[in-house]
């Protein structure tokens, strides 16, 4: 795995103790012990594996679509409950993890015996030849009607780890679908939350660009009195309506965004698409700032909590047991085999009676197949290319996680960051815008140098609502590029300490 330069620190920002959790995080930590029905329907926490693995296996994912209300503001708890039990991806993989359980089932019915039974009812009439004396024909006819019942017992006595290879592979293979089902409800809960607050942002970013049209329409009405008092021409009045119109059309294309993220989040729900639904805004908390580890502590706790990781993981392990099966197969097997029942005949011949007696047979099988045209041979060649197959798709898996989390790590701080900035540009263009109306009304600056205030104050407040969704959106990345969203367990970016 690809590692990187030792002299690229990160981790500056250190963990502290009475930190609070921001909103999302808190629910995405806390969603399943307070949502019942996730773990009614093995959603919610990504919890172990083995406890995932038995949910999948005794239950089915219900049938039911859900229905979105357009009247009822709905929580981010509530969205992302709506998506894992109604999203076509994560009943899809549940599915999967049932049909690895029943493979599984499947895989360990070899170490039983096979029982089975069998009856003949039957009628027979045959030519039984005889001497002349006897019959003067040279033959008589015989008819016997039979009925037979019979068990019989099968049972694989040793086979030189056949059996024993294919349940490790069954085993692998459970484990390994129930992890893909996981980190579907990673991904699900992770394009409901962005969709969140994309919606959020939308809703924000259209507040604020009223706002600017009210700017806009503000720098006009100064502009017109300046006229009517005769310090301002007329191209400084056509400047102020040139902007107010740009003010009015950005404000539009504000709310064709914000019903486009309304679709947007109704469709990673998993219902159809439509702007009809209402979210509800969350709880006024400080916005996440700090993050507890360095990014090489990150790395490796993606390493070890991903459940696609897990899953490839996994999937190595099967092919590696795939391989042993296949090296089995040119080995000899033991069988034993055994049958018993009742057998009842009536022969209507002369001089033959009728039987009603117990038979059986029991007897051990040696097979060795000794010459089969090469199948063999290819079985152990293909499960070893598949086996170096799932070797290097865990490799660049683990490298890819390593990317994503230093990435995700990266755009959190920037976004932390950037943030800060805007806050400061936002005051600082509201300062100016201010003072340059005031200047404009005094005629001590002219309309270009008021327009250009403007312009950065609008600049100003949608940097700011655009850097807080990136630090919201970034922190829950963080969680879901390293494995931590879903699970019960801190959040990875925490708030700041109040400074004085």
């Amino acid at each position: 795995m690809k590692s990187f330069p030792a002299n690229l620190k990160l981790g500056r920002l250190r963990p502290r103790t009475g930190r609070t959790e921001t909103f999302v995080a808190f629910l995405l930590a806390t969603l399943a012990t307070h949502s019942p029905s996730l773990l009614a329907q093995c959603q919610g926490q990504v919890a172990s594996i083995a406890t995932a693995a038995s949910c999948t296996a005794s239950s089915t994912p219900l049938a039911a679509e859900a229905k979105i209300d357009a009247a009822h503001p709905y929580r981010l708890e509530e969205l992302i409950d709506l998506a894992e039990r109604n999203n076509p991806q994560t009943r899809i993989a549940w599915e999967s993890a049932k049909q690895a359980a029943d493979r599984l089932g499947i895989a360990r019915s070899a170490y039983y015996p096979h029982l089975a039974a069998l009856a003949l009812f039957g009628d027979q009439r045959l030519i039984n030849p005889f001497p002349k004396p006897l019959a003067p024909r040279g033959y008589v006819m015989v008819e016997i009607p039979i009925v037979e019942e019979e068990l019989g017992l099968e049972y694989n006595v040793f086979d030189f780890g056949r059996r024993g290879a294919k349940l490790e592979s069954s085993k692998a293979l459970r484990l390994a679908a129930v992890a893909a089902f996981q980190r579907t409800n990673q991904d699900v809960a992770f394009r409901v939350v962005t969709g969140y607050y994309n919606l959020l942002t939308a809703q924000e970013r259209l507040a604020a660009t009223r706002q600017i049209v009210k700017t806009a329409e503000t720098t006009q009405q100064a502009a017109e009195a300046q006229l009517a008092n005769g310090r301002a021409t007329l191209p400084d009045l056509l400047n102020a309506k040139a902007a107010t119109a740009q003010a009015a059309y950005d404000l539009e294309a504000s709310v064709g965004a914000e019903a486009e993220a309304r679709v947007a989040l109704r469709e990673a729900l998993g219902v159809e698409p439509s702007d009809e639904i209402v979210v509800a805004a969350p709880e006024a908390a400080p916005l996440p700032a700090e993050i507890a580890s360095s990014a090489e502590k990150l790395v490796e706790q993606a390493q070890q909590n991903r459940p696609d990781l897990k899953d490839l993981f996994e999937r190595l392990h099967a092919a590696n047991a795939e391989v042993g099966a296949a090296h089995a197969e040119n080995r000899p097997s033991l069988h034993l085999e055994a049958s018993g029942g009742q057998s009842m005949i009536w022969p209507n011949a002369s001089n033959l009676g009728a039987a009603d007696q117990s038979i059986w047979n029991v007897g051990l099988k040696f097979q060795w197949s000794l010459f089969d045209g090469g199948q063999r041979k290819n079985e152990v060649r293909l499960a070893d290319s598949k086996r170096r197959e799932a070797q290097e798709a865990l490799r660049e898996k683990q490298d890819q996680v390593t990317h994503e989390v230093w990435s995700a790590y990266l755009q959190f701080r920037t976004a932390v960051r950037q943030q800060e900035a805007a806050e400061t540009l936002l005051t600082s263009a509201q300062t100016s815008y201010d003072a340059s109306l005031d200047a404009y009304k005094y005629g001590v600056k002219n309309l270009v140098d008021l327009v250009a205030a403007e312009t950065q104050l609008a600049q100003a407040r949608l940097a700011r609502v655009q850097s807080r969704s990136n630090v919201q959106v970034g922190a829950v990345n963080l969680d879901y590029r390293t494995g931590n969203l879903l699970r019960q367990s801190a959040p990875l970016a925490q708030t700041s300490p109040v400074r004085p």
